[in-house]
């Protein structure tokens, strides 16, 4: 007995081992699983932001510029992020120590003031733009603009003899994103094929996209090209001309990127709706079927058919080709629609008319799911972006308030890397041809950088309810949460003392009339809308 129970143990044995399964941890049987039905088929593969950027960038370039110029939702996007991010233009705040710069708080504000007056002597002319056609607050628009379609934007610093109405030499040049490019056909060296993004210089620095780089990874120079490439209508040869990135002496930039990196060692942006582009398209070519379709469908046609066989219709119809079998039934010019009319058809022809209605019930919940995706993607709410406010009171601010962060948020990129240093480089001048005092200027790095501190403000958010707003602004600074011009600033875009000067003199003008217009009240807590209405 116990030798079969051996025997019959040493059988099974193997049985339980081969039973035994090992499991991978972790991702491996979520989203690294390999053996996954839905995702075994799929895996990318990250690479560097050269392969994955730059490789790509003309693409992304071209579709996003043909999305904004010719669908509403594309053109929606970037005009919505433009005109409260930018607007009109930022203006210029400065907001320097004064104590730190030995000046008490009346010398400071004076300087300030006296300085704000000088930038807009020459921001507001159009003398500031090399090519003469528009002003400081008109280029921040078309390069914010150009940041968000391309990527990218560029201006150069350039120089021309003041005058008598300027007498400022400075000059900005806008550039089109893609004139930074590699210089092809350069005798410089490269490879041929589709990922071709990097070139060597002479001097031996990379070249990725038109962005020279030293060994270590700094930007030394910029590329550009005397034409936009690929331009169907400019003939000439082009020839590219190197930028460095930086004066020699100075330090100071020549040339200004706008650009907000997403990954490492990235030196060229991603268009705006780089990540929406295949959505956009499929919107669009979704929105023409359905725009095609009910065109087709409002035409009201009618049919003649005939009811009676080839050789009866002859004998009814007597013009009837009998040699073309494609010849119409009847004689349509004989007949006519009205009201009241009526008209007799031959025997055997019967009309038919096809259906007009248009049912499109899917049509606007499938597309604004679409939007709704869009728009999370891109920061921007769907309210926002579609100007469709159609929710409650709390909702529709809730949505402002999400599209106010990106907005200001993007707006803090542009002054950082195009307002403020226009402003620096401009300021240098100023002081150096003794148009703005600034003791210590060009003695110390840290004395320059506390003249040159300044706030950008732009275009303010929309007000729902003027009166919940303008008791939350009172409420803050009320209890030392912002300063009354900052919040003059943030809400109206205006400066607080000549708001201040100006409420002044016209309290002194109505007392002059002997007139009692009352006095202006923060009725906290009172007025506006219910929550939901």
């Amino acid at each position: 007995m116990h030798e079969k129970r051996t025997q019959k143990n040493r059988i099974r044995a193997p049985t339980l081992r081969k039973s035994v399964r090992f499991r991978n941890t972790g991702y491996s049987e979520g989203g690294a699983s390999r053996t996954s039905n839905i995702l075994k088929a799929w895996n990318p593969e990250r690479s560097s932001a050269k392969a994955d950027i730059d490789a790509n960038l003309r693409s992304l370039r071209g579709r996003s510029a043909d999305q904004v110029i010719n669908t509403p939702v594309g053109a929606a996007a970037i005009n919505s992020s433009v005109v409260h991010a930018v607007g009109d233009g930022l203006r210029l705040f400065p907001r320097i120590p004064y104590k730190f710069l030995g000046l008490d708080a009346k010398a400071g504000r004076e300087w300030a003031r006296k300085t704000s007056r000088e930038f807009d002597l020459w921001a507001a002319s159009k003398n500031c733009d090399l090519y003469r056609r528009n002003n400081f607050y008109d280029l921040q628009f078309i390069a914010y603009s150009t940041y968000l379609t391309d990527g990218d934007s560029f201006s150069l610093f350039r120089r021309k003899n003041p005058t008598f109405d300027m007498p400022y030499s400075l000059r900005i040049q806008l550039l089109e994103a893609n004139r930074v490019s590699n210089p092809i056909n350069q005798g410089y060296i490269s490879t041929a094929g589709t990922y071709t993004v990097e070139m060597k210089a002479p001097n031996g620095n990379r070249i990725v996209n038109g962005v020279e780089i030293a060994a270590d990874g700094e930007i030394v120079a910029f590329w550009i090209s005397n034409k936009v490439p690929n331009d169907p209508t400019d003939f000439r040869i082009a020839e590219w001309v190197r930028v460095e990135a930086f004066g020699k002496r100075t330090g100071v930039p020549n040339m200004l990127q706008v650009c907000h990196d997403t990954r490492a060692e990235q030196y060229r942006g991603v268009p705006y709706l780089a990540p929406v582009l295949e959505t956009l398209k499929q919107v669009s070519r979704y929105t023409t079927a359905e725009l095609t379709s009910a065109i087709i469908k409002s035409f009201f046609a009618l049919f003649f058919t005939s009811q009676a066989g080839s050789s009866d219709l002859d004998n009814i119809l007597g013009t009837h080709d009998k040699d073309d079998p494609m010849a119409p039934v009847v004689d349509v010019s004989e007949y006519g629609l009205a009201p009241g009319t009526m008209n007799a058809l031959p025997r055997g022809v019967d009309v038919k008319s096809i259906d007009a209605s248009n049912s499109q019930s899917t049509f606007e919940p499938f597309v604004t799911q679409l939007i709704k995706q869009i728009a999370a993607a891109i920061g921007q709410p769907y309210e926002v972006l579609l100007k469709s406010f159609t929710s409650s009171y709390s909702a529709s601010r809730a949505a402002l308030l999400q599209a106010w962060e990106e907005y200001k948020l993007r707006r803090k990129w542009f002054a950082s890397d195009f307002c403020q240093p226009v402003y620096e480089v401009w300021l240098a001048e100023a002081v150096a041809i003794g148009r703005i005092e600034a003791p210590g200027f060009f003695d110390d790095p840290l004395i320059r950088k506390s003249w040159c501190t300044a706030d950008w403000f732009g275009p303010t958010m929309s007000i729902l309810d003027p009166v919940k707003d303008i008791n939350g602004s009172a409420l803050r600074t009320t209890y030392g949460l912002s300063t009354r011009e900052r919040e003059a600033a943030e809400m109206t875009g205006t400066d607080l003392e000549e708001n201040l000067e100006q409420l002044a003199y016209e309290k002194q003008l109505i007392d002059g009339y002997g007139l009692n217009m009352g006095d202006p009240q923060v009725l906290a807590g009172k007025g506006g809308e219910k929550e939901d209405e």
